[in-house]
């Protein structure tokens, strides 16, 4: 990867945090009698802003979306308080990047104080040059607006930056931005039309590290 500005997705890609995700929102869903559709993770996950609030009112059956997002992420904290998963290969293809000179930045759908609280507790703050937030833009994924910023705030043109991502909706928000696009599966596996827009697509870091 000769590209200088390396963006990251966080759940799913950094912390393997998405199977937490899912099992908080079938623990909501639970409580309040709702029964989520098999392919739960595919609509919920990479969504952000009023796609994730449309998505939550229509299958958690609510008048206002925020309600059951705010749940999440309150039982997501408390969670994450405790321990924060990092993903294999994470921190040895960021001490690359390091060593190589890249430039390293984090796009998140979550919000701003949770992505600092899990770079703080897995001690991987130090990586990082950037961080974006789904509250930092207007639209979420798979708009590109959050990947734009990060290029932005990496001093990196888009056709010099590389997406790591795992979910569909990540992929085509890079792929709109105008990146290179690496996608390592996690929850989901792509579809034909994902791979076609994905540059590279890995089953771990290590597979990464390999290639570099």
């Amino acid at each position: 990867m000769k590209q200088t500005g390396m963006i990251f997705d966080m759940d799913g890609i950094l912390f393997d945090t998405e199977r937490l995700y899912q099992e908080t929102w079938h623990e909501i869903a639970d409580e309040m009698g709702v029964t989520l559709p098999e392919d739960w993770v595919k609509k919920i996950s990479g969504t952000t802003g009023e796609l994730m609030l449309r998505t939550l009112e229509k299958y958690y059956h609510v008048s206002d979306g925020a309600v059951v997002r705010i749940a999440c992420r309150q039982r997501m904290h408390d969670k994450l308080e405790k321990d924060v998963p990092v993903k294999k290969g994470v921190p040895e293809i960021l001490a690359r990047m390091k060593e190589e000179g890249k430039k390293i930045a984090i796009a998140s759908s979550s919000n701003p104080e949770q992505i600092r609280s899990n770079l703080r507790i897995s001690g991987l703050a130090g990586f990082f040059d950037g961080i974006v937030s789904g509250e930092e833009v207007e639209h979420g994924k798979p708009e590109p607006d959050i990947f734009l910023l990060a290029g932005k705030k990496l001093g990196c043109p888009s056709s010099d930056c590389v997406v790591f991502e795992d979910s569909m909706n990540g992929v085509l928000a890079g792929h709109a931005a105008g990146m290179s696009v690496c996608m390592i599966p996690d929850l989901v596996q792509p579809t034909e039309e994902i791979c076609k827009k994905c540059t590279w697509i890995y089953h771990d870091f290590y597979e990464v590290l390999e290639d570099m």
